[in-house]
């Protein structure tokens, strides 16, 4: 018998499938990029939590109804993996085979009361745990769960295979849902992105940092790691912001530190104290290459760049790593597509190979609207994290403005605790 502590507050999940209105047909293929595949090993959750006003009279029928339409634009994330008879490249075969739908329940808690717990370390049970294979022809790449709270409210979890694309992509994904349900269709198909060619030229033969080969996987999209990791959130406050800002500021600095910089800083100085010389010397960086996603087809679109501290990071200023952050960049993107042509068939990470900041700070994430309403509260997560660990900087709930910031560690076990305390005393944050 398990034991009334560890038992799940989430019970009684129901499946079934939601698939496009409308054949797409002419047995479409959808190949991926390069940077997709380098991508396969990720997935990404999305948790957004409504008050009972948004969805009070409405049913799990009414909010599946506007989905059928909404698959028609994105016909890709109704599909499933193939691979490719003559060279084994997968690629996405666009059958319309839907995307999956877990209905459950927790009526043991209410939405605030979820959302006391401030570290944010359940909401893994708010969105399906999802791995593409062993039966790849089978697996969804997408899996909504709707979650009915004891008060009313509901929690939207997102499940997001990596390959279809990044979390801009799927933030843009699930507003149209939430646009389309309230009556609002686009008047036509969506464009296909067109990403910008790499600052790096092909003719560079290192290879990328931010790339790490594992061993291979086969036909179950998932990697095995070293350390047992844990995930945590909090919220910093725009009032901690700017305490953090002004208390690291150099008066003779003239450039100005964005939030993620600061942030990424602070944890990056924070964790080389607990690691010690092992590092990190070097860190990824992941942004977004454009603020306009809402209208285009799902991509993985970010920028993945590398930073290299010539310093002892530990013993430095957390205004020098801000600064490293901000102006030395070394953009990858053109190295890992090259790598890839090359290696196809293998395998990588890029979340965790080094420690990954990934920058979020415009993404749209309460963009999805219930009824008018939108989310209390929204968190993304990142699985299939590598053993340096990742962390996300996501805005902030926006009952406050959305000047505050929610950041989300992925980070081996022993050294989040370590870390949570040196934020706490160091900085008054975690």
């Amino acid at each position: 018998m398990v034991s009334a502590a560890l038992e799940s507050p989430v019970s009684g999940r129901r499946l079934s499938s939601v698939v496009p209105a409308e054949v797409t047909g002419d047995n479409k293929d959808f190949e991926l990029s390069n940077m997709d595949l380098a991508m396969k090993l990720h997935y990404i959750k999305g948790v957004y939590l409504f008050q009972s006003e948004a969805v009070r009279g409405v049913s799990a029928k009414d909010l599946k109804e506007p989905m059928f339409r909404w698959l028609e634009f994105y016909f890709t994330a109704s599909g499933r993996i193939r691979r490719s008879s003559g060279t084994g490249r997968p690629f996405i075969k666009c059958n319309d085979a839907g995307v999956r739908i877990v209905e459950a329940h927790c009526d043991g808690k209410t939405i605030d009361e979820w959302l006391a717990t401030n570290d944010h370390s359940l909401d893994h049970l708010l969105a399906h745990d999802q791995v593409l294979g062993p039966d790849l022809g089978f697996s969804p790449l997408v899996v909504l769960q709707f979650t009915w709270f004891k008060c009313g409210g509901i929690s939207i979890g997102l499940s997001w295979a990596h390959v279809l694309g990044d979390a801009f992509s799927a933030s843009a994904f699930i507003n149209l849902w939430g646009q389309i349900m309230a009556g609002q269709v686009p008047p036509k198909s969506l464009q296909v992105h067109n990403p910008e060619k790499s600052e790096l030229p092909t003719s560079v033969s290192r290879k990328p940092l931010s790339l790490k080969k594992v061993d291979p996987v086969g036909d179950c999209w998932l990697t095995a790691n070293s350390h047992n990791k844990q995930t945590y959130s909090f919220h910093v406050t725009a009032k901690q912001l700017h305490h953090m800002v002004s208390s690291t500021r150099d008066p003779s600095q003239t450039y100005n530190i964005s939030h993620f910089e600061i942030l990424s800083a602070m944890i990056w100085h924070s964790l080389s104290k607990i690691r010690g010389d092992m590092g990190p010397r070097i860190v990824t960086i992941c942004s977004n290459n454009s603020l306009i996603r809402e209208n285009e087809m799902p991509s993985n679109g970010m920028i993945f760049s590398t930073v290299e501290a010539d310093f002892s990071v530990s013993k430095g200023e957390v205004t020098e790593l801000a600064k490293l952050i901000a102006e030395k960049r070394m953009p990858e993107n053109g190295l890992i597509e090259e790598l890839l042509r090359d290696e196809a068939r293998s395998d990588f990470i890029v979340y965790g190979a080094n420690l990954t900041f990934v920058d979020l700070e415009e993404a749209n994430l309460y963009g999805l609207e219930l009824k008018g309403k939108r989310p209390m509260f929204v968190n993304y997560t990142i699985n299939g994290v590598g053993d340096e660990g990742t962390v996300l900087i996501l805005p902030g709930p926006e009952k406050e403005g959305g000047s505050g910031k929610i950041v989300t560690m992925t980070l081996p076990e022993d050294q989040l605790a370590k870390l949570k305390n040196i934020l706490g005393n160091d900085w008054n944050i975690a």
